[in-house]
């Protein structure tokens, strides 16, 4: 999507810069030999996706965008299969 801004909103920065924290510690750990560790840095990354939507549903995420020749479907009927 040219000219979109996906990604770049507070929530998707927040949530993957936490991430990467929690790559980051995970990564550490793993070296070092400690499996506590590691599940605690994977704790961290699935930490960042959870902040990254809370923030997004709290209104820092990208709005939706509908394309001007396929708006959304608030008055149309639903299609039916006629036998």
């Amino acid at each position: 999507m040219a000219g979109s801004s996906h990604g770049h909103t507070p929530a998707a920065w927040t949530g993957v810069i936490i991430s990467f924290i929690g790559f980051c510690v995970a990564s550490m750990f793993m070296v070092v030999s400690s499996p506590v560790g590691f599940w605690v840095g994977m704790g961290i990354v699935l930490l960042g996706g959870v902040v990254g939507g809370i923030m997004s549903k709290m209104g820092m995420g990208q709005k939706p965008h509908f394309h001007p020749l396929n708006p959304p479907a608030a008055g149309r009927e639903p299609a039916r299969a006629e036998s």
